[in-house]
């Protein structure tokens, strides 16, 4: 931090209308900046300062007695006072030797004035200074940030950024990357590192779910202080920087660590961006995969490349996102340009599973993204993780051009060996065409149940007359009143048979509902109930919501009462 742009107390004891002033407590505390000068004759003042105000006063308010002193006198050092002044005269012919070890304690300055001063003249003074000092601040600050954007575009351009945060703020530096090895500014030895990496690990699990926008996180670090900023973008971090001051930072340390970590995260992400591109076109033989013309061995060998032996053993899921956009937003416009979109998800998408330990291989058809996700590690269940990166997925809402979006995924069973990728895309295929029977943004194969077995007969026919076996009355009877037997059942056998938890969720009234499968009775007969029909009919409402899955849509308590 470069002192001579704040103001602090030091510098105000040296202006000509403090000449006669003393300073008779908290000497320590000289180099305490102050932001503003406030006049203070009230007793309650708690929405009156904000925090580093020099406070002038005849002390008319604190003045009753020593206890109403002392407490004025702490809750000036509550509220963060720059320091007191004091002018002796009607109300205080002396400062008691109380206030005085109260500012000593707590190294605030306590400084009197033994003659009388018109603290109009001192506010006009030091408001003079502090406004010159503070412009002096903005132009410095500005200045800084600008190198610091010109050398993001050289070479080593975040190293580089991180030696001028280290010299312009006087601070230790510390750049703790998500993926990579931490870096001190200037190098410290081994011994002095590790309490600082030490406190860094029991500090990032209180900055989990912190954005990189956010303001800097301030420590108390032994007889320091710490500033850690997250360092990212499009709502991932990918680093962190730890400041390290011997006092608590200035209101420009604070600003530098924001714009430096700005600076920082533009380059990692045009590094992100030219990575992906590469990537993307690398992954082209991704589609050769999922699209079955890569079965043998030796030929996928060829397409993976150096590390097929351990990317073939790994477990993976194929993921099959399908992009939708609600908002009929014209792709084709200059500001939602499809590839730019579709490349944004990508990249985003990439972070997110690398975040969860897993390695994603992308490519993109039409408007669906076919990723291969290899698991790396095993401390988690697989499955837990991904779900986990598929939620994230899908609350990404930081950039413009993903806002309007609506992601729904098909995620396969669990595979190993590349050559059944083409098996896994399949499952993920069956998964996602189930969306419309669910209504949920992901989808597991293997949660389908008995949709399993009725996508791979639905050749036309055999569905058809299954259904019309078990349930033909009930289709022919709601087609002809405009009745709701079929939903009541399937509502009805979906919750064990409660009568209560059915007309609940069917919005109607108990003796509807007992008319209704008092109907159903006399259509299907008095056995519907019995086990094995029971099986047959549940299986059978099933294949009817997935041929038509928007008869089977639940009235809302709104459409009800209506």
């Amino acid at each position: 931090m470069d002192w001579e742009l704040v103001f602090t107390i030091r510098d105000a004891l040296k202006r000509p209308l403090f000449a006669e002033a003393e300073l008779i407590g908290g000497r320590n505390g000289l180099n305490r900046a102050v932001r503003w000068v406030h006049v203070l004759e009230s007793p309650s003042f708690d929405s009156l300062i904000h925090g580093e105000e020099m406070i002038l006063t005849t002390g008319m308010s604190a003045s009753s007695d020593l206890a109403a002193s002392l407490s004025f006198m702490q809750n000036l050092i509550d509220k963060n006072a720059a320091c007191l002044c004091i002018e002796l005269g009607a109300y205080f012919s002396s400062i008691p030797q109380e206030m005085i070890d109260l500012a000593g304690h707590h190294d605030f300055p306590l400084i009197q004035f033994t003659r009388t001063v018109r603290f109009v003249d001192i506010t006009l003074d030091l408001h003079s200074l502090i406004i010159n000092r503070h412009h002096r601040m903005l132009q410095e600050l500005e200045s800084i940030s600008r190198e610091f954007h010109r050398l993001t575009l050289t070479s080593q351009g975040t190293l580089k950024v991180l030696q001028l945060l280290c010299k312009s703020t006087r601070t230790q530096i510390v750049y703790m990357q998500i993926q990579g090895k931490p870096l001190f500014f200037p190098a410290l030895p081994p011994e002095e590192q590790q309490p600082l990496l030490n406190f860094f690990e029991a500090f990032s699990e209180e900055m989990e779910g912190v954005q990189p926008d956010a303001a800097p996180h301030i420590r108390e670090y032994g007889h320091k202080t710490i500033a850690l900023k997250p360092v990212g973008a499009l709502d991932q971090t990918w680093a962190y920087i730890l400041m390290v001051c011997n006092h608590k930072p200035q209101e420009f340390d604070c600003l530098l660590l924001d714009s430096a970590s700005l600076s920082i995260a533009q380059e990692l992400l045009r590094t992100r961006y030219m990575e992906e591109r590469k990537l993307f076109s690398e992954n082209l033989w991704v589609d050769e995969l999922v699209g079955g013309r890569g079965q043998d061995d030796n030929r996928i060998k060829g397409l993976v490349g150096p590390d097929f032996n351990v990317v073939n053993e790994l477990p993976y899921r194929v993921c099959l996102i399908e992009i939708e956009n609600p908002r009929d937003v014209k792709w084709n416009s200059s500001e939602n340009d499809w590839e730019s979109i579709t490349f944004h998800l990508s990249l985003i998408l990439r972070s997110i599973f690398e975040k969860y330990s897993l390695r994603p291989l992308i490519t993109l058809k039409n408007n669906r993204l076919t990723v291969i996700a290899l698991d790396i590690q095993s401390k988690l269940p697989g499955k837990l993780r991904l779900q986990q990166a598929l939620d994230a997925l899908q609350h990404i809402r930081s950039d413009e051009k993903l806002k309007d979006l609506q992601l729904v995924t098909g995620v396969s069973k669990s595979h190993r060996g590349l050559k059944h990728a083409h098996a896994g895309y399949q499952e993920a295929v069956q998964a996602l065409s189930l969306y419309s029977c669910y209504q949920k943004p992901v989808l597991f194969y293997e949660e389908l149940g008995v949709f399993q077995l009725l996508l791979n007969l639905n050749d036309g026919k055999t569905l058809e007359n299954f259904i019309r076996s078990y349930l033909g009355p009930l289709i022919d009877h709601d087609e002809a009143k405009g009745s709701e037997l079929m939903l009541t059942l399937r509502v009805y056998l979906d919750h064990d048979g409660s009568k209560q938890i059915a007309a609940r969720n069917l919005f109607i009234v108990r003796q509807s509902l007992y008319y209704r499968l008092d109907k159903i009775t006399e259509l299907l007969g008095e056995d519907f109930m019995q086990p094995e029909n029971r099986i047959s009919i549940q299986v059978a409402l099933r294949a009817y919501q997935f041929l038509y899955p928007e008869k089977f849509s639940l009235p809302s308590s709104r459409s009800a009462q209506l």
